[in-house]
């Protein structure tokens, strides 16, 4: 199924922003969208419908980011890597 890689970005930002009840509406032309679930059991509308690709990197965008750690390996890396270019 398709909306694997939906489901799984809606579980990532779960997790990035303290497990909110977000879900996703998928419409019958194949469209995803972000809802967020109220206290009153409506649902908030986050965002249009968007294809898949576009709905995976918008979910991946909202919310708190996690910020990459880096260690003193891969700056000494990225310092190499920017002296070879010319």
């Amino acid at each position: 199924m398709r909306s694997t890689r939906a489901s799984a970005a809606i579980e990532r930002l779960k997790a990035r922003d303290g497990n909110k009840p977000y879900s996703m509406v998928r419409t019958g032309d194949e469209l995803f969208y972000l809802v967020l679930n109220t206290a009153t059991g409506a649902q908030e509308k986050l965002g249009q419908a968007l294809p898949l690709d576009d709905f995976v990197k918008y979910v991946n965008s909202v919310g708190p980011q996690v910020t990459r750690r880096v260690s003193k390996l891969d700056v000494a890396f990225e310092k190499q890597l920017s002296k070879k270019q010319p």
